[in-house]
């Protein structure tokens, strides 16, 4: 399995692609191409063009959850995919109408015009992207320290509503000696992700990590979140996107990350 990354909030310095607080992988396995993400605008398709990456090969799209700095890029997906449409999955919530306080946070485009020119999978339950990747769904609370946090609201039954982000998700590929788990934002918690992950494929062992943590603060959710990292001895961290400097260097001062930034390969077997 092969992972670009496409679109993330860090640049590398001497590397020339295009930069915004979003995300957006490029992902290979076996004959699957998958886009996880589409960024906050059409900086995936500048960047993909500057790795030479044909983005018109996607067989399948996913979405992390439906916020703007992960579905932005659906306005211009039409330029991408010109010579085939990929199927689309989601969480059920990923395209209702969000806000936070007066700001829109969601979709820019709506599910029912998605529909009309796309595949359109929603699911809460796992289901296989390819024969080794696997959309988790909707996410449980499996850990106590990571509960769901509100994060402006969305519109439900013609009413907004606190906002728990229900429809977040991720990724797990699995590998000869454990499991990979790519991230978008994790809402529902990098823990509970991972563990979820685990109960999914039936694997203890997770290899790394790649994808923004939701970890801005200091805090006691963020030393437990270390030690668990610790407990499950993973070999590799890619937090990126979502995640605070501050963060970044505790996480570091005990477990070595590695940077990320748009451009970076990623390979694992």
């Amino acid at each position: 399995m092969k992972l670009t990354v496409l679109v993330d909030n860090n640049v590398y310095i001497d590397h020339y692609y295009y930069g915004e607080p979003a995300l957006s992988f490029y992902i290979e396995d076996g004959a699957e191409k998958i886009l996880f993400d589409t960024g906050y605008s059409d900086v995936f398709i500048k960047n993909a063009a500057l790795l030479d990456i044909d983005l018109s090969q996607v067989t399948k799209l996913a979405f992390s959850h439906g916020h703007n700095d992960h579905t932005g890029g659906l306005n211009t997906i039409a330029k991408a995919f010109t010579k085939q449409k990929p199927e689309i999955i989601a969480h059920p919530l990923a395209f209702f109408p969000k806000k936070d306080d007066d700001l829109v946070i969601g979709s820019a485009v709506s599910l029912e015009e998605l529909q009309q020119h796309y595949d359109v999978q929603l699911t809460k339950e796992p289901i296989k992207l390819s024969e080794n990747i696997t959309f988790l769904g909707e996410i449980p609370q499996l850990v106590d320290f990571e509960p769901r946090k509100q994060v402006g609201q969305t519109l439900i039954s013609e009413t907004f509503t606190p906002d728990y982000v229900l429809d977040d998700s991720a990724l797990v590929y699995e590998g000869q000696e454990g499991i990979y788990i790519i991230t978008g934002c994790s809402h529902s918690g990098i823990s509970n992700i991972c563990e979820y992950a685990k109960k999914v494929t039936g694997n203890q062992t997770i290899k790394s990590i790649i994808g923004g943590f939701h970890l801005f603060e200091d805090d006691l959710q963020l030393e437990k979140t270390i030690d668990y990292f610790e407990d499950h001895s993973i070999e590799s961290l890619y937090p990126c996107h979502c995640v605070s400097f501050q963060a970044k260097a505790k996480i570091h001062y005990r477990i070595p990350i590695e940077e990320v930034g748009v451009g970076m390969h990623l390979a694992w077997d």
